[in-house]
């Protein structure tokens, strides 16, 4: 519901109407137009932010959709087989018209049998050939803000498993291990993030992000006091960084999330950034959660 109340501002009495943020978007005008507000003002969707916008209404998800000129030549076939060995099913013995029916079943390739978006991120040959938004830029800074000196950049690329991997390695070599003399020897002080809440973070990050917006990568930033991974894509409509903080689960990219669930990445049961908030405790480090723009943004104090 509305809240309406009045505040005092030097001599003038100012109305305040506060209106709950909605959860059935994106909203259509009455002659049809889906609008966006930038600034004060109002304008037409493009094609790419109605997108977007049905993307984050759970109305279309966009890792279902086709790869332009790719075929089932592009998958990795023995990567394939290793995944469904747990099924019993060695799918180099089937037939190529079986194959590619049992592909377009997983999704793996589209009923046009082209690689879906989750097919070429997670069983790729070469996904960022065909989705060069795909992968993390990882950068190090000498001092705490972007304008200083860098230390280290990289461009990881690979299947999601593989760039999760690499990046959350590269993290945990880059952070510093606090220790003290005690007696004659020198002990670690545990006040650090462990490998398991790291991956966490960057796993979501890759997991969750809307790939649909072609022209930014995930971004891992370290700077000697923190860590900040920025995804591209907002929260859907009805999960807000509250809800996430208690265990809400939720899924932009539900086949890319099936997938990274099989090969245990993720449970999909919402348990992820509460054990993080809870070491975050533990360690007494920060962890903050934010939506800027079009981007979700996790800071991570070192």
């Amino acid at each position: 519901d509305c809240v309406y109340y009045e505040t005092k501002l030097s001599d003038a009495s100012i109305g305040i109407i506060e209106v709950p943020k909605g959860f059935d978007k994106p909203y259509q005008t009455t002659d049809g137009k889906f609008l966006i507000r930038v600034n004060t003002t109002l304008r037409t969707a493009s094609q790419g932010e109605l997108l977007r916008l049905f993307q984050q209404s759970g109305v279309f998800h966009y890792d279902l959709t086709g790869v332009a000129n790719t075929t089932i030549s592009d998958l990795n076939m023995f990567q394939i087989d290793k995944y469904f060995e747990k099924y019993g099913l060695k799918l180099t013995n089937e037939t190529n018209d079986e194959q590619i029916n049992i592909l377009k079943n997983a999704d793996i390739l589209s009923q046009s049998g082209e690689m879906t978006v989750a097919g070429a991120l997670i069983f790729g040959i070469n996904p960022p050939k065909y989705l060069p938004q795909s992968g993390i830029s990882y950068a190090k800074f000498a001092n705490n803000d972007l304008s200083s000196e860098l230390l280290d950049k990289k461009e990881i690329e690979g299947t999601l498993d593989v760039v999760i991997d690499i990046c959350t390695t590269l993290i945990q070599m880059n952070i510093p291990t606090p220790s003290d003399i005690i007696g004659n020897l020198r002990v670690d002080l545990n006040k650090i993030w462990s490998k398991k809440s790291l991956r966490e973070i960057v796993a979501n990050a890759c997991i969750h992000r809307n790939y649909s917006i072609t022209g930014s990568k995930i971004r891992v930033f370290m700077f000697p006091n923190r860590i900040e991974i920025i995804s591209p894509g907002r929260l859907p409509n009805t999960v807000t960084i509250d809800k996430l903080k208690i265990g809400v689960s939720y899924s932009v990219n539900p086949v890319i999330s099936k997938f990274m669930e099989n090969l245990g990445y993720i449970d999909k049961l919402g348990r992820g950034i509460p054990m993080v908030y809870n070491e975050s405790k533990n360690i007494q480090k920060q962890l903050e959660l934010k939506e800027i723009g079009e981007e979700f943004k996790v800071t991570m104090e070192l």
